[in-house]
């Protein structure tokens, strides 16, 4: 029997493939391998993303970023230090996926006509797995790199179909994680020119007070594409239980990440050991079981991984070798008492119900 059709609303493919020189087109052993000796990164060697190991999961569409941050003087993080410059790597990332496209390993998804005969082709059981493309549909983490408010038509142009404002820290749009404040006047000026687009709007990184300013003036769709639960894992990055309710009532989806920070409040970035804290891919079934408990149902939570997002097996769950272990939470879900319909909801339908309806308004 076929196992289950998988759907990651949240991968970091160009950046990894170009930030971190990772072919991504290759088996995770040989890329692995390749970095055996390299010390430039915590997670090399780690890595747990590659094409080959996506099909092997049957994780057949993912949401695909691009990702270029803009850092002003003074801050502390990396980044591009103007937004001209972050611009012009969303487009060396863009033309990576473009690549892939002209390989036949990759295949952009930006309407439903495109997702329907994708979704028929993974469901095709004459055609082996590895012999299929794996979708995506591109979205920008944190808006750093839109030069001015008129970049968004182009990049809608050329297919991205969702967006978040920010990242982490300071951004010219919205400050992000571990910061506090409002939207900027830009930001403000974005989601009008968002809605104009009918765009997906991704609400992750927002701060608290942006959240709440983005769903009051935003009326088109909105998902939390790697978001955990705040009640589990208390830091801001995660959402708080009336986060989690208003997103409900918008009809959101929630993808839950497995980064070991998000999950298990113990978990300290480059100090903690996932294996001998436990950590396991079980612990994001605690923050579905409490999504679910304030929603009433299974139809707001998915998967949304983060795998690879500047972090490998280092900062994964210990039961984790790679992004095809996704399938392992069949039957995790199963022993917790999810039916076969609430796991089919959490690998891919609570997704695509999320984005017919986005994209058939």
């Amino acid at each position: 029997m076929q196992r289950p059709f998988i759907v990651d609303a949240h991968l970091d493919l160009a950046m990894n493939a170009l930030e971190w020189n990772r072919d991504l087109s290759q088996p995770l052993s040989g890329i692995r391998q390749r970095e055996m000796h390299m010390k430039d990164k915590p997670d090399r060697g780690k890595g747990t993303v590659c094409l080959p190991e996506l099909r092997k999961g049957r994780v057949g569409l993912v949401v695909a970023t691009q990702l270029a941050r803009y850092t002003p003087p003074g801050s502390a993080l990396p980044g591009w230090n103007s937004p001209q410059q972050a611009w012009a790597m969303t487009q060396a990332q863009l033309c990576w996926y473009r690549e892939m496209e002209k390989l036949g390993e990759m295949v952009q998804i930006t309407n439903l006509t495109q997702l329907d005969a994708h979704l028929a082709l993974w469901d095709n059981t004459t055609i082996d797995d590895d012999k299929k493309p794996i979708g995506y549909i591109l979205s920008l983490e944190g808006a750093d790199s839109l030069v001015e408010i008129d970049y968004l038509h182009t990049a809608y142009s050329y297919g991205l179909r969702a967006l978040g404002l920010s990242h982490f820290g300071p951004g010219r749009y919205a400050p992000g994680t571990k910061m506090q404040g409002p939207l900027t006047a830009k930001g403000v000026e974005l989601l009008k020119e968002m809605n104009s687009l009918n765009m997906i709007l991704d609400v992750t990184h927002l701060t608290d007070e942006g959240f709440d300013q983005a769903l009051d003036l935003y009326h088109g769709h909105i998902w939390a594409s790697h978001h955990n639960v705040r009640k589990i894992v208390p830091n801001q990055r995660q959402l708080t239980d009336n986060q989690i309710k208003r997103l409900v009532e918008r009809g959101a989806v929630i993808g839950g990440m497995l980064d070991c920070w998000a999950m298990d409040i113990r978990f300290i970035d480059t100090v903690s050991d996932p294996w001998q804290l436990d950590i396991r891919l079980e612990h994001l079934v605690d923050h579905w079981d409490h999504i679910c408990q304030i929603a009433g149902n299974t139809d707001h939570i998915a998967i949304g991984s983060d795998l690879d997002g500047i972090f490998g097996t280092e900062q994964s769950p210990w039961d984790m070798n790679s992004i095809a272990d996704l399938q392992k939470y069949q039957s995790i879900l199963s022993r917790r008492g999810y039916s076969a319909r609430d796991i089919e909801n959490i690998f891919s339908k609570n997704w695509l119900r999320f984005i017919c309806k986005a994209w058939s308004s």
